[in-house]
């Protein structure tokens, strides 16, 4: 039962010890998301911790945590979970924010924001927005008056998205962030958001591994091979594509990532410019599967520059794309180290050959990132770091069940944390200068 269903303005007392926010939509429409804001008596937040999302689910305090989806009765939420007693004297408000992904809250159908008690399930408070043109919206907020907790119906939303959330809140959005210039403008609004929230973690990541301000150019390698099908399916590739352009956003020298797909044979893709990606991404999503199945010409690419598939085959052989990559990394100089970001869900099986692909690259400006989709044998790939005889580690090595359940911080922490400290050992041992 419903405890009042709320005007834009109307506000009701909290007295449950858990609450949870729910943010739903109906099928169909831009997907959205929920997060939150913990605002300090001036209005602002104290620092981008502050910001809790899909991305950051955790506040350090733990009184606010970001539950993920769920879908039931036509409905699909995003959830996140609030304990007013664990929030800290500092925060005066909750603001909860809801995202709209892919298009604007117009085009948003069944908006709704739900408050529960989270022991008893009893809705405590329903509030329906009505938006247009704005892609992001404040839904409501949870706020501390007189010692106790009252939650309020807002929906005030921003056209300008992301930017206008931060000149209102504090939340850190530099000018290139923002979308404002540069290719990053093309991308559509949900994209150019996550891809500065994404740019900004990578930038502490690094400050966190002692290379603020580093450059290098970035390298992108895809696993095509036949057991990657259900990934590709899924969008968990398009997924790991849009969070590396992140990282080649905020590190590569010139903002172009030059990338390689490969199974039994190795094919170069398009070079990828941020403003491109979603264009780019047809590479992934139909590129890897029609272009295996289907009825092709005979040629290594397809008429609008996809990868005909049928000549990269389905077979494991990683050596060869190595060998590719560090073939173009030679006859393509840069004043800035490679950093290579290789993906593969395994079956690894030609152990010699890559050893001697990676030993023999040791002396290269290179360093072979690689992350590891889900539980497999990777072979040499895994056991490098303990390979003895090379004057540098030249190679790190990381697996995850579900990469796309991993979220940014973690993702940047792992990922880059090997490569700085590579760069300073190359650097003594003169193989950079």
């Amino acid at each position: 039962m419903t405890e009042r269903g709320l005007s834009a303005g109307a506000n009701v007392p909290v007295d449950a010890a858990a609450v949870r926010v729910e943010i739903g939509r109906g099928a169909g429409g831009p997907d959205v998301d929920a997060s939150a804001l913990l605002v300090a008596a001036d209005g602002r937040v104290r620092g981008d911790g502050d910001f809790v999302f899909h991305n950051q689910p955790r506040h350090a305090s733990g009184a606010v945590v970001h539950q993920g989806k769920a879908e039931g009765d036509g409905v699909v939420t995003d959830r996140l979970a609030v304990g007013p007693a664990a929030v800290e004297p500092g925060v005066e408000r909750i603001v909860l924010v809801a995202s709209a992904d892919g298009g604007t809250f117009g085009q948003v159908r069944g908006l709704v924001v739900r408050l529960v008690d989270a022991g008893t399930q009893r809705e405590l408070a329903r509030f329906e927005p009505v938006a247009g043109p704005e892609t992001v919206l404040i839904g409501g907020e949870l706020y501390r008056r007189g010692g106790q907790w009252r939650f309020r119906a807002l929906g005030q939303g921003y056209a300008s998205g992301l930017a206008g959330l931060a000149a209102d809140f504090g939340v850190t959005v530099d000018d290139e962030e923002r979308g404002g210039a540069g290719e990053e403008e093309r991308l559509p609004a949900g994209m150019r958001e996550r891809l500065s929230l994404r740019k900004r973690q990578v930038a502490v990541s690094l400050e966190k591994h002692g290379a603020a301000g580093m450059v290098a150019r970035v390298v992108l390698v895809l696993d095509a091979s036949g057991s990657m099908s259900a990934l590709y399916a899924r969008g968990v590739v398009s997924d790991v594509v849009e969070r590396m352009v992140a990282v080649a956003a905020q590190l590569d020298d010139d903002g172009t990532m030059q990338a390689w797909t490969f199974a039994s044979n190795p094919a170069r893709l398009p070079d990828l410019r941020v403003g491109d990606l979603p264009e780019w991404l047809q590479h992934v999503r139909v590129g890897q599967l029609a272009g295996l199945f289907g009825r092709r010409r005979r040629g290594n690419r397809l008429p609008d520059g996809r990868v005909d598939m049928r000549a990269v085959g389905i077979g494991n052989e990683e050596q060869k794309v190595i060998a590719e990559v560090r073939d173009h990394v030679r006859r393509n100089p840069a004043a800035a180290p490679t950093l290579v970001l290789f993906f593969s869900d395994g079956g690894v099986y030609r152990n010699a050959e890559i050893e001697r692909e990676l030993r023999a690259s040791v002396e290269e400006p290179v360093f072979w990132q690689f992350v590891g989709l889900g539980r497999s044998d990777y072979g040499v790939l895994q056991r490098f770091d303990d390979l003895p005889g090379r004057r540098v580690d030249n190679v790190g090595f990381f697996s995850v069940d579900d990469i796309s359940t991993l979220p940014d911080p973690e993702l940047y922490d792992r990922l880059l944390s090997q490569f700085p400290r590579w760069v300073v050992a190359a650097r003594r041992a003169g193989i950079l200068p």
